[in-house]
């Protein structure tokens, strides 16, 4: 249910965010729909850091290949990639994975989601003969949000440079004010130990502030990069917050794409990644970097009469 209401909230936001915007920065395009074509791939670093040793975990998930739909300036969306095994390096073992990535861009914010739950991951050790070590019992789960707020939301357009329904006219960049919320759980049998302990849980929020800025180049190319930086204040567990000593985390929270638009067709490259520290001081600390690439090529087309007719009826 809790996650049935955030999702009415975002729409909700979607439909008050359409404060008018400065013509002379930000461009439409007409076209009703985009068909989309991606390859992406996801991923969940976790780095450990021990003052006698210092480890990075990797796993071993493929590519995807996808197709995506965006109807009426990315009012009712839709993307489906499928993970193809020939893609995976064999010898770096299996890694299962669900990895749910939500990141919607409206006018005046920006919301990410995050669902990951990866078990079976590598590690690269070159202090020993072996190139590298499996750990197929290590669990990694993470389950985050984060908001931001546009401030400059009249002049610069997070749309236009990742999800490329609108277009920046000229280079633009906007204050981002917000905060996040992480779950984090690491598990394992045998071969992850930090602090003496095979199992880890963290649960931590706060707040954050950043800038992006889009460089507009000629008529058609684009380069956007953003980072926002964040305190987040937490505890071992959500049951036990408030009842043990605050911790104090950094979080970071990077992102970027360059992407080339037509008037009927778009490519870009985005990556997107948000760094949490669900243990952190002087001497050690765990290290999760998570997030996306994917590369995407768009197709937008003015009409499709009996698609039109049947999404129309949809309550948007």
């Amino acid at each position: 249910m809790k996650l049935k209401y955030l999702l009415l909230f975002i729409a909700f936001s979607s439909c008050i965010a359409s404060a008018q915007v400065d013509s002379l920065f930000i461009g439409s395009y007409d076209q009703k729909l985009m068909i989309i074509g991606f390859v992406a791939k996801d991923f969940v670093f976790l780095e450990t850091i021990q003052p006698q040793s210092e480890q990075t975990y990797f796993p071993n998930n493929p590519a995807r290949l996808g197709v995506g739909l965006s109807w009426k300036n990315s009012v009712l969306s839709f993307a489906y990639g499928y993970p193809f095994d020939f893609l995976r390096e064999k010898k770096f073992g299996k890694t299962r994975f669900i990895d749910w990535q939500y990141h919607h861009y409206d006018r005046k914010f920006v919301f990410d989601l995050f669902l990951q739950r990866y078990k079976g991951f590598y590690m690269e050790d070159k202090k020993r003969s072996e190139p590298f070590i499996l750990s197929p019992d290590l669990s990694v789960r993470q389950y985050g949000m984060n908001a931001n707020y546009i401030v400059n939301n009249k002049k610069f357009s997070y749309k236009a440079a990742f999800v490329q329904n609108e277009k920046q006219l000229r280079s633009a960049g906007s204050l981002l004010l917000g905060g996040g919320i992480y779950v984090t759980q690491i598990t394992s049998d045998s071969s992850f130990v930090y602090m003496d302990r095979r199992s880890f849980d963290n649960f931590q929020f706060g707040l954050s502030a950043g800038y992006a800025y889009t460089w507009v180049l000629g008529k058609r190319w684009f380069i956007n990069g953003s980072c926002t930086v964040g305190i987040n204040f937490g505890s071992e567990k959500v049951s036990s917050f408030g009842k043990q000593k605050l911790e104090v985390y950094p979080t970071v929270f990077p992102r970027m794409s360059i992407g080339y638009n037509h008037e009927k067709w778009a490519m870009s490259f985005v990556y997107i990644s948000n760094i949490t520290f669900p243990s952190y001081t002087e001497d050690h600390s765990i290290t999760l970097l998570a997030g996306k690439f994917q590369l995407s090529y768009i197709h937008r087309i003015e009409d499709l009469p009996f698609l039109s007719k049947l999404l129309d009826k949809l309550p948007f």
